[in-house]
C-alpha cells in the first residue's frame, strides 16, 4: 500500500480549474446543457459539415436526414455514459482519466484532448471571422485585395479581431461566457429561418422542389444508400467525439443527473432535427437561386445583397461560433494544459497558451489544414480520441462499477490510481493498438470500407483490449 499525498485542498485564489466543483457551483439546469448542444450544432463549421453531408455522400436527402437524427441519438447515449462520473463526483475530464490511465498517465489523454481542442479552437476562430469579414464587406463595400495564405487583408483583419475578442471574453470569466452562450443560441435559428424565407421568395417557390429532388435521388441504390447512411453517422459521431470524451467537464456543473440527461435528450435529437432541416432547405434554396451548392451560410447571405440581413447574420453567426468555441474547445484545452502542471499553470495562463496556438492554426486553415478535406479532418481527430473513450467507459462501468475514490484521484503520489510510477501500462497498450487501427481505417485504402466506422471501431477496440488486460477483483 502506497502512502497518499494529496494535491492542495483548494486551487490558487480565483482558480479552481481542476478541483471538484462544490454543491454551490452545481447550478446548470437542463436548459444550460441544452444550449451547449444547440450552439455546438449551430456553429458555422457545424452548418458547413451538415450541408456538405447532403451533397458529398451521394445519398438521398431522406437517408442523410435519418442518419443525422440517428447520430444525434447515438451521441446522446454516449455522452450520458461519459458525463455520469463528472456529474456524480464533480470532477473534470483530466481528473476522471486518472482512474484508468494513472495519476501521471492521465496527462496523455488530457494533452491529446487539449491538442484536438486547440485545433478546433483555431478553426472555429477562423469560421467566426468569416462572419465579421462579411460584416466589413457589407458595410464598406471593400473587397480585400490580394490574398496572403488564402486570406485577403479584410479576412486577416477579421480573423485578428475575433482572436482578440476571444481573449477578452475568457479573461472576464466563464460566468460571462455562459450568459453569452445562452443568449446567442436562439438567435441563430431566427436568422436561419429568415434566410430560408428570403431564398423561398427569390426561388419563386422552387425551393421545395429542389429539396424534394435532393430527397429523391433516384440514381441511388440500396447499397450506396446504406453505405452513405453509415458513413454520415460515423462522421457526425467523430465530429462530436471531442466533446463526448470530456463531457464531464460540463456535466460536473449539472444540478443533478436528471438535469444532465434531460439536457442531452432535448439538446441533441431536437437540435439535430431542426438544424438539419434548415440546412437542407437553405442549401436547396441556394442551389436554385445561385445555381451552385453553397455550404457556408455567410456566402449565401453575402449573395443576397441585403445589408440588413448581412449585418444581423454576421453578428448572430459570430456570437454563436464564439460562444460554443469558448465552451466546447476552450475549456478542455485549458483543463488539459493546466493538468500538465496544476501548481504553476492556471486558467488565464493556459488560456493564453491556447490562444497562441489558435492564432497559428486558424491562420493556416484555408491554406494547409483544409486541403485534407472537412470529412478527413474530422474523422482523423475523432479516430485518435476514440480509444480513450472506450477505455474510460469500460474502466468506470465494468471494472469499477461506477465507484471512484475521489481523494485518490487527487493524490500526487501513491494510492490505487498510481499504478507503476503513475502510469497504467495496460491502458497505454490498449490505446496504442486501437488508435493505430482506427486512424488507419480513415486513411489506408485497403481499409476504406471501414472508414465510416473509424470512431466506433477505435472506441470498441480500445475498451475491449483494456478489459482483457485489466485484472478484476
Amino acid at each position: 500500500m502506497h502512502d497518499i499525498t494529496l494535491e492542495a485542498a483548494h486551487a490558487p485564489e480565483g482558480d479552481d480549474t481542476l478541483h471538484p466543483v462544490t454543491p454551490q457551483q452545481k447550478t446548470w439546469g437542463w436548459f444550460a446543457i441544452f444550449n451547449v448542444w444547440a450552439n455546438d450544432i449551430q456553429s458555422l463549421f457545424g452548418y458547413t459539415l451538415v450541408a456538405s453531408l447532403f451533397i458529398s455522400y451521394g445519398v438521398s436527402g431522406w437517408t442523410a436526414f435519418a442518419a443525422l437524427i440517428t447520430a444525434g441519438l447515438l451521441v446522446m447515449f454516449l455522452v450520458n455514459l461519459s458525463g455520469a462520473a463528472g456529474e456524480r463526483y464533480g470532477i473534470p475530464y483530466p481528473v476522471f482519466a486518472r482512474a484508468s490511465m494513472g495519476t501521471a498517465g492521465a496527462k496523455l489523454p488530457a494533452v491529446l484532448r487539449a491538442v484536438v481542442a486547440v485545433f478546433w479552437y483555431g478553426v472555429q476562430v477562423y469560421f467566426a471571422s468569416t462572419a465579421i469579414a462579411l460584416l466589413i464587406r457589407s458595410l464598406t463595400g471593400a473587397t480585400g485585395g490580394a490574398e496572403i495564405m488564402g486570406l485577403t487583408a479584410i479576412d486577416w483583419t477579421a480573423f485578428l479581431i475575433v482572436w482578440a475578442f476571444h481573449i477578452v471574453i475568457f479573461w472576464r470569466g466563464m460566468n460571462w461566457v455562459e450568459t453569452f452562450l445562452n443568449v446567442a443560441g436562439p438567435f441563430v435559428y431566427l436568422v436561419m429561418i429568415g434566410l430560408v424565407v428570403v431564398l423561398w421568395q427569390r426561388s419563386d417557390g422552387q425551393l421545395l422542389t429542389q429539396a424534394q429532388t435532393i430527397f429523391a435521388n433516384p440514381e441511388g441504390t440500396w447499397g450506396t444508400e446504406l453505405a452513405g447512411f453509415i458513413a454520415i453517422i460515423g462522421t457526425m459521431v467523430a465530429y462530436f467525439a471531442a466533446v463526448m470524451i470530456n463531457f464531464s467537464d460540463f456535466s460536473r456543473y449539472a444540478r443533478n443527473k436528471r438535469a444532465m440527461t434531460l439536457g442531452n435528450l432535448t439538446g441533441l435529437p431536437f437540435n439535430m432535427i431542426l438544424f438539419s432541416a434548415l440546412a437542407l432547405l437553405t442549401t436547396a434554396g441556394a442551389a436554385v437561386v445561385y445555381g451552385e451548392a453553397l455550404v457556408n451560410p455567410t456566402e449565401i447571405v453575402e449573395r443576397t445583397d441585403s445589408v440588413l440581413l448581412a449585418v444581423i447574420a454576421a453578428i448572430t453567426f459570430f456570437a454563436a461560433t464564439v460562444g460554443i468555441n469558448l465552451v466546447a474547445n476552450f475549456i478542455p484545452a485549458v483543463n488539459g494544459i493546466a493538468n500538465l502542471s496544476p501548481s504553476t499553470i492556471g486558467f488565464r495562463k493556459a488560456g493564453l497558451i491556447t490562444s497562441g496556438f489558435a492564432l497559428v492554426i486558424g491562420g493556416f486553415w484555408t491554406s494547409v489544414i483544409s486541403e485534407i478535406g472537412i470529412d478527413g479532418f474530422v474523422n482523423t481527430l475523432g479516430a485518435t480520441l476514440a480509444p480513450l473513450y472506450g477505455i474510460l467507459i469500460v474502466d468506470y462501468y465494468l471494472i469499477r462499477g461506477q465507484r471512484l475514490n475521489r481523494d485518490a484521484l487527487y493524490a500526487t503520489t501513491g494510492g490505487e490510481y498510481h499504478y507503476k510510477n503513475g502510469w497504467n501500462d495496460k491502458a497505454l497498450i490498449a490505446f496504442a493498438v486501437a488508435a493505430v487501427f482506427s486512424v488507419a481505417a480513415v486513411w489506408v485504402p485497403a481499409l476504406a470500407a471501414l472508414s465510416g466506422y473509424a470512431w466506433l471501431i477505435g472506441a470498441a477496440l480500445g475498451g475491449a483490449i483494456y478489459y482483457a488486460l485489466m485484472p478484476r477483483g
